[in-house]
């Protein structure tokens, strides 16, 4: 069914000037959702990033990243309620040499993201009112986990 209306913004064009790349260190709690939207607006603010995008990569097969809604905490419950449904540790998996709560995490990544992209326009990323860039915990006890931001645009 097609759209009853819709409009477009005029679009804008930027010649790239930049290419800015940092290594966010995360230390997590173990399982559960790590709000990490404050740390990317403050690297973009860090390297004068006007418009362009900036892209979210995890260096690790056992937690991964997301865009969710960060109004109600409920939602971040639910949905650790729903990947534990769809990856139970008791599934019967032959890898566990790191504990049964290994590869269920490596298919909550697959399931989910390791690497996100947000345009940025006037030095702020595009995100929605009620959303925000989280990084998920699979496994269960605390980790550092490395999460690569880049900027790529004009500065």
């Amino acid at each position: 069914m097609p759209a009853r209306s819709t409009s477009r913004t005029a679009p804008s064009a930027v010649a790239i000037n930049t290419v800015v790349t940092s290594i966010l260190t995360v230390q997590t709690a173990g399982r559960g959702f790590t709000d990490l939207t404050r740390e990317v607006d403050a690297f973009l603010r860090g390297v004068s990033a006007r418009e362009g995008a900036v892209t979210v990569f995890i260096r690790h097969t056992s937690a991964s990243l997301t865009i969710q809604e960060n109004a109600d905490p409920t939602v971040l419950r639910d949905l650790t309620t729903a990947l534990a449904r769809l990856a139970p540790e008791d599934a019967g998996w032959v890898h566990d040499p790191e504990g049964p709560d290994d590869m269920p995490a490596h298919i909550k990544t697959m399931l989910s993201a390791v690497s996100l992209q947000v345009p940025v326009q006037d030095g702020r990323m595009m995100l929605g009112t009620w959303q925000a860039i989280y990084l998920i915990e699979h496994r269960a006890r605390p980790h550092a986990r490395e999460v690569v931001v880049q900027f790529v645009g004009a500065a």
